[in-house]
């Protein structure tokens, strides 16, 4: 039987983010990240997105001794999972506008205005597939 789960801190959320933003740095200032963001479907990027809440569940709860049915939940989730998935998406999407990256890249590549954002988003989804890695290690370990 596995002991009380650790209480949701806001030392936690700290953690995530420095985990987070550590990891997702290098692939929002990536071209090549940019240009298979363009070229992947709409299909592709929501596959991503999926790995990235994947990655983030099994690294909290399946490679961890946490249990999500004793800890806090907001709605039936758990707050730290949704923690993870908002500093993983976050962390990926502050430093691309603080970078101005979507403007840097996307000027090159001949994207329709109207698809900016289609674009953006999957490129965000993209560095978030290694933001969780590095949100949820920071989490697990500290």
């Amino acid at each position: 039987m596995v002991g009380p789960a650790r209480r949701f801190k806001t030392a936690d959320v700290a953690q995530q983010l420095v985990g987070g933003f550590l990891l997702a740095g290098p692939f929002v200032v990536t071209e090549e990240v940019w240009v298979l963001a363009e070229s992947m479907s709409t299909l592709q990027g929501l596959l991503t997105t999926a790995i990235v809440f994947g990655i983030g569940y099994g690294a909290l709860y399946k490679a961890d001794t946490r249990d999500p049915d004793r800890e806090v939940d907001v709605a039936g989730i758990p707050a730290r999972f949704l923690s993870l998935m908002a500093v993983s998406f976050g962390s990926v999407i502050v430093l691309a506008l603080a970078f101005d990256a979507p403007s840097t890249f996307l000027s090159g590549l001949d994207v329709e205005r109207g698809r900016w954002l289609a674009v953006t988003a999957k490129a965000v989804s993209v560095g978030s597939v290694f933001s969780v890695v590095g949100a949820a290690t920071a989490d697990s370990v500290f």
